[in-house]
């Protein structure tokens, strides 16, 4: 079989698009290329829609940490230090032992059956730990820098008739946003070396539809030789997060325009003429 056939069989594989069954023999570096990089997919997919979702969640969350009102401020608290405080691997096999123990039929909600046994999938229960973690990160991260907004930026928008919801989205957001991403970036990419950690988690790969490091595992676990599935995945993970520092690092740019000048690039002119 030529290498752009493997392509074409097991490229999508991963999302159940090409053959069924994963090979049985050669396990040349062609196969095993193609199979992680298709386990990718499920990588990217956890961690782009957990930071999407946690971004707005851990909003919310930085503001209810810094509110003034205790009923808002404490449950704040005690999610964040629940979930940070305790190890992620652990909170993949709580989360899935109690997705599991909900009754399979569905759950009756106002008479209505609502189905719960798809929370026990991957693609569902792991990307809601995956996205409750990252909120509480995301959420520390956000009221540090809440509370590191100067003053005089707020007194500026008071004393220019802002007030309530324009002056938080014209304000106090942008400026957040812009004293968090350096740290936000961290974030984004520890969260994206931990969707790895599904794969050990309790919830199943339906079909054998794993993510990169499953495949990784898989042809480790064949050819008995780790040093060279394992390193292809790590390739992959290093090419994936060094796009990942390029895209946070242009919105850094955009955020930061208007002190680094047009495009946000810092220029050398060194002063040859006095």
């Amino acid at each position: 079989m030529s290498c752009t056939q493997t392509i074409i069989d097991y490229g999508l594989r991963s999302i159940g698009i090409g053959e069924r069954l994963l090979p049985r023999e050669g396990y040349d570096l062609c196969q095993q290329f193609t199979l992680i990089g298709s386990g990718l997919i499920w990588n990217l997919y956890f961690a782009i829609l957990a930071l999407a979702m946690g971004f707005v969640l851990a909003t919310a969350v930085a503001m209810a940490k810094a509110s003034p009102r205790s009923w808002l401020r404490r449950p704040a608290n005690a999610f964040i230090f629940l979930f940070r405080g305790s190890p992620l691997f652990i909170q993949f096999f709580i989360a899935y032992e109690a997705l599991v123990l909900l009754p399979r039929a569905g759950v009756d909600i106002l008479g209505l059956t609502v189905q719960t046994s798809w929370l026990t999938k991957a693609w569902a229960g792991a990307l809601i730990v995956l996205t409750l973690n990252t909120t509480a990160y995301t959420a520390q991260i956000f009221h540090g820098a809440l509370m590191s907004v100067p003053k005089g930026d707020v007194e500026a928008a008071d004393a220019y008739g802002m007030t309530g919801w324009t002056r938080f989205r014209r304000v106090i957001w942008p400026t957040m946003l812009r004293l968090a991403w350096p740290s936000y970036t961290n974030e984004a990419i520890f969260l994206f070396h931990a969707t790895t950690l599904v794969y050990f988690s309790g919830f199943p790969a339906f079909q054998q539809r794993g993510d990169a490091l499953y495949y990784a595992s898989y042809f480790a676990d064949r050819t008995f030789n780790p040093f060279v599935a394992y390193p292809i995945a790590a390739a992959y993970f290093i090419v994936a997060t060094l796009l990942l520092i390029w895209l946070f690092g242009r919105v850094n740019r955009r955020l930061n325009r208007h002190l680094l000048g047009q495009g946000g690039r810092v220029r050398y002119r060194p002063l040859l003429v006095r």
